[in-house]
């Protein structure tokens, strides 16, 4: 029992000051250790194992926090962060927590002489003048987003992924199916949905072998081999409920005394069920999807008339078809708009595709949906050796499909490769000098946590760290200074070679919301976690105790 104040006690113990902070510290600077060495296009993967043996293979800092079983509180603020960052961004979890760790600790190291509240008054002040400065100075308008930014892009992303080896063939591959998904909403404002991308695994073959098709593609087979495996202008129904053979509900009970009524009773209840299938088939249906079984009695109806009936469609897949085909799914028959208790299905209910087909892929089949009526769809059918990298893959095409999104959305990019963080380490040691109160010291930091984003991608690389960064600043800091060498302020690192180079001609290029969300992001977790001063953690209530026991 510990005491509170002078009045209050708690079960529980208390920590304050510097103990709390110096303990929060150390849990960051754990978890940010851990993916440090993932950074860049030459950092390195991580392989963990769960607690019944499942094995996942990833340098994708969102999916390696949420992998780990991390208890500490503090830590547990840097995991939510790497998840918005994939939220919000798609890319730049890696870079988002080891920033937001390094605040952390040179914050801890300032607070043994200036108070806290003046580091997150600084800390803020930073952020806001750091996003400012990009927004003026380091971005690069694409209003024609012309193709090779979106592929240079595009690899920029993929570079430190599974995938980078082939950055060329991806790249193309990923630019396709996202322009191809283009919507306009009712704001006439373009839209790139990444839902509207399927991204399908199969086993066998190269990551080269890798295929993209220009339709919707789902994991399924029709329900039986003797129907049409291809059909042209397709009229297609989803369902949300099963067409299995009708059986009255349970609890019901019919007393029957003559023995001809039970057959009468069985021929209507499989009328009932030919009846919803005849309604379905006559509205001029020839492809239908339901998430449900179809059993074998409904399934020969089909047969009998040449439509392609597929079962056990993902929900996820059918509401897209249903979008995309702008058919109507359906989890009854029911007509809510008839007083009368009749089942409905007519063509409007029906959605359009120019064709559906069914065709073989590696060792499985699948089913396509091509020149749907409402929205364009794209399909990626990835191919790996094991589940270990076509998971990966996913992982990746995921990430980069959408930084593409970002890139369409937003039409500003950046320079990589540490342009930026060496450009606002510069301007923000600079800006420091004007300000007249404490909050100097906190800007003057801020700067120098920066510079941990090119000093990490350098030391992945087995580059010297110390030199490249000296001369990056060199350059960033004669761009700001010399107007003849304005230029020099897209210069970042070139990991292959060990120099410096101008990343926005090399192709080193990323969206502009990625950069801003992650100095956004990490400054408020590292705020979130310096204004904490005092850990209170409450015993656990101990188990009540049986009042019976003894008495039998």
């Amino acid at each position: 029992m510990k005491k509170l104040s002078s009045q209050l006690y708690i079960d529980g113990e208390i920590e304050s000051g510097s103990d709390v902070r110096n303990q929060n510290v150390t849990a960051i600077m754990a978890v940010s250790n851990i993916v440090k060495s993932s950074l860049g296009p030459l950092g390195l993967d991580k392989m963990m194992v769960d607690d019944i043996g499942d094995i996942t293979i990833t340098n994708d800092g969102a999916t390696i926090l949420k992998k780990l079983d991390i208890e500490h509180p503090a830590s547990k603020v840097l995991v939510e962060l790497a998840n918005l960052q994939d939220k919000e961004v798609g890319d730049g979890t890696t870079s988002v927590v080891i920033l937001a760790a390094e605040l952390l600790r040179r914050a801890n190291e300032l607070i043994k002489s200036v108070h806290p509240t003046s580091i997150i008054g600084g800390y803020r002040l930073a952020s806001k003048e750091a996003c400012k400065y990009i927004k003026d100075n380091l971005v690069t308008p694409i209003e024609d987003l012309n193709e090779e930014a979106l592929i240079n892009i595009a690899k920029t992303s993929m570079s430190s992924k599974i995938i980078g080896g082939e950055a060329d063939f991806f790249s193309e591959m990923c630019v396709k199916a996202m322009k191809r998904v283009k919507s306009e909403n009712k704001k006439g404002k373009l839209k790139y949905p990444i839902r509207s991308v399927n991204v399908l695994k199969c086993h066998g073959g190269s990551m080269k072998d890798s295929t993209f098709v220009e339709g919707y593609a789902i994991n399924c087979i029709i329900g039986d081999q003797s129907m049409p495996k291809k059909i042209e202008n397709a009229k297609i129904a989803c369902l949300d409920f099963n067409l299995n053979k009708y059986r009255m509900k349970q609890g019901v009970k019919l007393t029957v005394t003559d023995p001809h009524a039970i057959k009468e009773i069985q021929k209507r209840e499989q009328d009932i069920t030919k009846e919803q299938i005849n309604k379905i088939l006559n509205s001029g249906a020839n492809v239908v999807l339901t998430t449900e079984g179809i059993d074998t009695m409904c399934m020969k109806y089909f047969v009998e008339a040449g439509v392609m009936a597929v079962r056990r469609v993902d929900k996820k897949d059918l509401l897209q078809i249903a979008k995309a085909t702008g058919a109507t799914m359906l989890l009854s028959l029911a007509n809510v708009l008839n007083d009368e208790d009749e089942e409905e299905f007519n063509e409007t209910f029906l959605g359009s595709a120019g064709s559906v087909s069914q065709e073989w892929m590696s060792d499985k089949e699948l089913i396509y949906f091509r020149d749907c009526k409402n929205t364009r769809t794209s399909s990626i059918v990835l191919r790996g050796p094991n589940d270990y990298m076509l998971d990966e893959m996913e992982r990746s095409v995921h990430d980069v499909l959408c930084i593409l999104k970002r890139t369409f959305e937003n039409k500003n990019i950046v320079a990589g490769g540490g342009a930026v963080e060496a450009a606002l380490s510069i301007y923000l040691e600079n800006f420091a000098h004007t300000i007249g109160t404490r909050e100097q010291l906190a800007i003057s930091q801020f700067s120098e946590s920066l510079l941990v984003i090119p000093k990490v991608l350098a030391v992945n690389a087995a580059q010297d760290a110390s030199e490249l960064v000296a001369k990056l600043r060199a350059h960033h800091n004669a761009s700001q200074t010399d107007e003849t060498k304005r230029h020099l302020a897209f210069t970042g690192l070139d990991l292959t070679n060990g120099k410096v180079r101008n990343n926005l001609e090399a192709g080193v290029i990323e969206p502009l919301i990625s950069k801003i969300k992650a100095i956004q992001f990490a400054t408020e977790a590292a705020i979130t976690i310096l204004r904490i001063d005092d850990l209170i953690k409450l015993n656990p209530e101990p188990p009540k105790e049986d009042p019976h026991a003894g008495h039998y």
